[in-house]
């Protein structure tokens, strides 16, 4: 490989962790979806746009609601996914967890919510800003792997324990996985993704679905189900590589 090759891939890498670090404008997505990702069900966002607005605003009254109904000794934070709500941080008692899990259920639009909120003391900034970091690794590897829709993928970190959510097929549920767990610091990966068919995928995206030969002795293997919605369930977790 010659010098001039590496410097691309090296100034590649860069561009790919400064867009995870900051807010994805529109020149950072295209520049991310075109290098890392050739076809529309990898590069788009799965959601429609009325449900990224939505999530949005669901995250942004997790920030404003819970973080007004607790004291400084609390921090909760949320992500969420097509009214998936994932709930972390720290409070001072199982009372406070169970009151911010309820709150959040309030939350228009909120679907159901995995309440992930740990009992205990404030994790120290210097775990916080690592765990930033984590994030931003994640989200370079998940764009820089073939076949990982990273647009759709939703990361944070808390401890290093990375939580994945999106709307993603079997295989690329089990890929993101392996990318995540393979980053250095991850201690787990919590994967709360939401399983659908590929041929979903296609014609949503409006890429016509695969012609099958209806003369052929070999059947399509089954499409994972959905998983159902739970407070605290539908989580796959896996170890660390």
């Amino acid at each position: 490989m010659t010098a001039s090759h590496l410097t691309a891939r090296t100034l590649f890498r860069c561009l790919l962790v400064t867009s995870a670090l900051l807010p994805l404008t529109g020149c950072a997505l295209a520049l991310v979806g075109g290098a890392a990702a050739g076809t529309a069900v990898i590069a788009t966002d799965r959601r429609t746009a009325g449900e990224q607005v939505d999530d949005q605003t669901i995250e942004l009254r997790v920030s404003n609601d819970l973080g007004s109904a607790f004291g400084d000794n609390s921090r909760i934070a949320g992500m969420a996914y097509e009214g998936r709500l994932l709930l972390v941080g720290d409070v001072p008692t199982d009372a406070d967890r169970q009151k911010a899990e309820s709150l959040a259920r309030a939350i228009p639009k909120v679907k159901s919510v995995d309440n992930y909120i740990r009992v205990g003391d404030l994790t120290p900034l210097s775990v916080r800003t690592n765990d930033t970091w984590i994030t931003a690794k994640v989200k370079t590897e998940l764009a820089a792997t073939k076949d990982v829709p990273f647009r759709t993928i939703k990361v944070t970190t808390e401890r290093g324990v990375v939580y994945l959510m999106g709307k993603v097929t079997a295989d690329e549920a089990e890929r993101a996985g392996i990318v995540a767990s393979s980053v250095t610091g991850v201690n787990k990966v919590v994967k709360l993704f939401q399983i659908v068919a590929r041929e979903t995928i296609l014609i949503n995206s409006g890429t016509p679905a695969p012609v099958t030969d209806s003369s052929s002795k070999g059947t399509a293997a089954p499409s994972a189900p959905a998983p159902a919605a739970a407070p605290s369930g539908g989580a796959q977790t896996m170890p660390v590589h």
